[in-house]
Parts: C-alpha cells; sequence; structure tokens
C-alpha cells in the first residue's frame, strides 16, 4: 500500500502548491476583487445563500480485514438556497456518493456503483444574531439509492440536523451536527443509529486562499464505534472565464475508525462549481 499511497500523497502536495502559487494570479485579473472576497467567506459557511456545486474525491486504503482495501468515493454535493419570506432561506444540502472499491470485504472482490444519498434542509435567519452567530436546523434524510447492496444499507433513514457558526474577520468557526434513524427497509440489514459531527475552523486570506480543518466524527450506536478522519486542506478561488470555482487539495488522517475500516492517511481533491446571484 505505500506504493500507491506515496505517489498520490505527492500528486496531492503538488496539486495544493500549484492552486496557492498560480491561482492569485488569476484572480489578479477579476474586475471585482471585493466580490471575490465575499464568495470566499461565503464557501466557508456552509449554509450561505449561494447556490454551489462541490464535487469532491475521497481517498481511503488500508481497509479490510488484511488492510488490503482501497476506496474512492466521489460526493456530488450541490447546495441550493431558497427565499422564504423577507427574514428565513432554506438551505439544501444534498450528497450523492459515487463509490469506487477494491479488495473489499475481502481481497479479489470490489464494487462500483451509486451509494446511499443523504439530503438536509436547514431552516436559517437571513440575519445573524446579535452577537454574530448565524445557524439553521432542520431535517436530514438517508434515501437507499445504493446500486449495489455492499455500497449502502438498503433501509431510509431520517433525522434532525443542526449547524452554528461565527464569521469573524478572515475566520469561520463553528460546527455540525445530525442524527440519523433507520425507520424503514431491509429487516436483515443492521439498523441505523448514527450520530454526526463536524466541528470546522477557516481562514480566508486576502487572495482568497482558505485553508481549513475539520473532523467528520460519526458515532455508531449500534456498532458501538467511532470513525474520526481529520481534514487538513488548502483551497483557492479563481475564474474559469466567467464562472467562478474553488479548487482544493488536502490530506486527511484517521484518528480512529471501525474494525476493518479506513487507516493511516487518505487524501481529499476538491472542485466547487459557483453560481452567484
Amino acid at each position: 500500500m505505500d506504493n500507491v499511497r506515496k505517489p498520490i500523497l505527492k500528486v496531492m502536495a503538488w496539486a495544493a502548491g500549484v492552486f496557492v502559487i498560480m491561482a492569485p494570479a488569476c484572480l489578479s485579473a477579476a474586475s471585482d476583487a471585493e466580490q471575490q472576497a465575499e464568495l470566499a467567506k461565503k464557501l466557508a459557511n456552509p449554509i450561505a445563500s449561494l447556490i454551489s456545486v462541490p464535487i469532491q474525491a475521497n481517498y481511503d486504503e488500508n481497509i479490510g480485514p488484511d488492510d488490503d482495501g482501497s476506496q474512492w468515493r466521489i460526493n456530488i454535493q450541490p447546495v441550493i438556497p431558497f427565499s422564504m419570506g423577507e427574514n428565513w432561506n432554506l438551505i439544501t444540502r444534498t450528497i450523492v456518493p459515487v463509490v469506487d472499491q477494491n479488495d473489499i470485504p475481502v481481497s479479489g472482490q470490489g464494487e462500483t456503483g451509486l451509494g446511499d444519498i443523504v439530503a438536509s434542509q436547514f431552516f436559517s435567519p437571513k440575519d445573524a444574531t446579535s452577537r454574530g452567530w448565524i445557524w439553521g436546523v432542520g431535517p436530514v434524510w438517508l434515501l437507499p439509492t445504493a446500486t449495489e447492496d455492499a455500497l449502502g444499507s438498503e433501509k431510509f433513514g431520517l433525522g434532525p440536523t443542526g449547524v452554528m457558526l461565527k464569521q469573524n474577520g478572515p475566520w469561520t468557526y463553528g460546527g455540525l451536527v445530525n442524527h440519523i434513524w433507520s425507520v424503514a427497509g431491509d429487516d436483515d440489514r443492521v439498523d441505523i443509529n448514527a450520530t454526526f459531527m463536524q466541528p470546522f475552523l477557516a481562514y480566508v486570506t486576502p487572495t482568497q486562499t482558505t485553508f481549513g480543518l475539520n473532523t467528520e466524527a460519526t458515532y455508531d450506536w449500534e456498532g458501538e464505534e467511532w470513525s474520526v478522519p481529520i481534514n487538513l486542506t488548502v483551497a483557492q478561488l479563481l475564474k474559469l472565464g466567467k464562472l467562478p470555482v474553488q479548487l482544493m487539495a488536502g490530506i486527511r488522517y484517521w484518528a480512529e475508525s471501525p474494525d476493518g475500516g479506513a487507516d493511516d492517511l487518505g487524501v481529499r481533491l476538491q472542485l466547487t462549481f459557483l453560481f452567484p446571484k
């Protein structure tokens, strides 16, 4: 696995360097620097009133009883806001995973296809609180859309979700949580009872480079096991013609994972298309 890991991490590091060094030159030609700065700040806010379509690729390995497995997970994550009168927004966030895994659950086996979709809706005030906090709450849904049994739960689930954050100058910090219970589906499959917690911290530079740190911790109450990847990323806002996009690269370290889960280091790459009003 080291023969696979090292080249990928080198490519990731090279890509991050290119984003940071080259992209500011592209931005210097932008006609509206203030608009670019505002977009970079909105991207650090998961419930900003901004239409965006992140395409996120995650690579993990050392999976399975013999640590032979590897997985690419491509998450297509459209974020669409809707105005609900003068005071409220409805922010929809959907995660559509496309998975390619090899030597999972055992050597020689693998699957490729669509995974289960997770869809969240946040009702959020248009104005921050008097202390500057931005928040949103709503439902989260688990939809059994997996095209292969091994890629999904075959369960329909739902629960509450919420997010709270503050933006202070170049800093954004806060957290997102949800909990999903399975309420229908295949009785022969394991029930879902899982809590997800995502504290996050981001710093946006004057050249719209964003340095991010977060964890995506999940506790499985049925299996009594934690999954805790820690993600360190660097992202750069730039323009492709007139279309603003953000490029991101990062590494992830598995601080905790269930038996047979991913281990050691992984890679995260992301391309986000933006559609400002």
